[in-house]
């Protein structure tokens, strides 16, 4: 193999959630950050979903911050958008317990720093629904820095989101990536091995797999980090 960038999922990957007990304390959060400012608690949520769906299903016609917004202010109202500072606030303070919910995997950040150790290009490919403060936290919660990456995805840097391959393609042209030469790593075999369409090889950590349509996993090379350090023979 000619690998010389490795790309990893962040959420179940190098930092181990449940999914669901994750959105709930997330979204439950900022909803009870949002009451005192006179949000209708019933619709936010519904409002919370429609953007990230808009997101999700974003062509790039604009970036995945402008689609989630223009979303959730057709819910909520125009105004909501000067609340941008509440929404920064709450991720600085109160989704900070958030951790508490998530696990925690040593291996996630001695495995990262072996591989730039050993020379490798090291990008964060974890779906861009959030501003840039919350994904440095979750990098952090993981045991790691942003610092320690090359790159990392945010909503307000992406025009994409996972599964569709073009937010793969947005990382490649962005870096200048030759794709036969990079390795994803990800524990959701939809939204982390479609890189594969791509021309890029890829590894599913299977810690915390996520199978929605339990695809025969055989097909991809998988395992714990430890088997990805062998499989790079490292």
């Amino acid at each position: 193999m000619n690998i010389k960038t490795i790309l990893f999922d962040l959420d179940g990957t190098l930092l181990p959630m449940d999914q669901d007990l994750f959105i709930k304390g997330y979204l439950g959060g900022l909803a009870q950050k949002l009451a005192p400012y006179g949000y209708n608690l019933e619709l936010f949520p519904k409002a919370m979903w429609a953007g990230v769906g808009a997101m999700t299903i974003n062509e790039g016609s604009v970036r995945n911050d402008e689609a989630f917004w223009r979303t959730f202010c057709s819910f909520m109202g125009e105004h909501v958008r000067n609340d941008e500072p509440i929404f920064e606030d709450f991720y600085r303070n109160e989704f900070q317990k958030v951790k508490d919910i998530c696990g925690f995997n040593p291996d996630s950040a001695k495995t990262v720093h072996a591989l730039k150790d050993a020379g490798y290009r090291v990008i964060l490919a974890t779906n861009p629904l959030f501003p840039a403060i919350a994904t440095e936290s979750r990098i952090r919660w993981a045991g790691l820095t942003p610092e320690d990456f090359e790159y990392y995805t945010v909503y307000d840097n992406s025009f994409h989101c996972k599964p569709n391959p073009a937010y793969y393609q947005d990382i490649i042209d962005e870096l200048d990536l030759n794709p036969e030469e990079c390795l994803m790593v990800g524990n959701d075999v939809d939204e982390d091995m479609i890189a594969e369409t791509l021309g890029m090889k890829v590894f599913l950590l299977t810690d915390t797999m996520i199978n929605k349509h339990n695809k025969d996993i055989d097909q991809y090379p998988h395992g714990s980090f430890k088997e990805l350090l062998d499989y790079l023979n490292l």
